[in-house]
């Protein structure tokens, strides 16, 4: 059953609220804080698909360059776009896309889900590590030390958290014909 346009963009600001809610699970560290964001974008992504995970992520973005308070800490504003964690917000929206066309063109399987969200770790990671060096006027060692390296462990375990659980939710969403299955 084709599900309407409304219904899907419901399903996409619900999405978003995901995002905005796990933004605010934070563990501080000295330069850039572990957030919940990135298993969220993966959840997301996982569970709604290329377009509607996207467009997810996109509100998101969105609704805190707006100066709503859905960035990690309760933040928001165009400011925080351009500080020294704007490129891992940007990079949330091209890992949305490239997980979303990698289990596009794979499948959602739990394995291929864990893959998609540890390329989307990768590509978020690289957003943000470039973003920092250049707004922090970082070295390249001292931005990867700084924005990459505390964050690899942590990130390939919320991405087999996200692939794993995501692929879970959206099959149980699938089978109660929440939302629809790709074939």
């Amino acid at each position: 059953m084709k599900k309407s346009s409304t219904y899907n963009y419901v399903l996409a600001a619900f999405g978003a609220a995901i995002i905005a809610v796990l933004a605010q699970v934070t563990i501080p560290l000295p330069l850039i804080p572990i957030t919940g964001q990135t298993l969220a974008v993966g959840l997301v992504v996982t569970i709604l698909g290329t377009k509607l995970g996207t467009l997810s992520v996109l509100i998101y973005i969105l609704l805190g360059a707006a100066g709503l308070p859905v960035f990690s800490g309760m933040s928001g504003g165009f400011g925080i776009l351009v500080g020294p964690t704007g490129g891992y917000i940007v990079g949330f929206l091209v890992s949305a896309i490239i997980m979303g066309l990698y289990l596009d063109k794979f499948g959602i399987t739990i394995f291929q889900a864990i893959t998609s969200n540890i390329i989307g770790m990768v590509v978020t990671l690289a957003f943000g590590t470039t973003w920092l060096k250049i707004v922090g006027d970082l070295t390249w060692t001292a931005a990867f030390m700084g924005g990459a390296a505390p964050f690899i462990i942590v990130g390939i375990v919320k991405a087999v958290m996200a692939g794993w659980f995501g692929v879970i939710v959206r099959r149980r969403l699938e089978r109660a014909h929440l939302i629809e299955a790709i074939a």
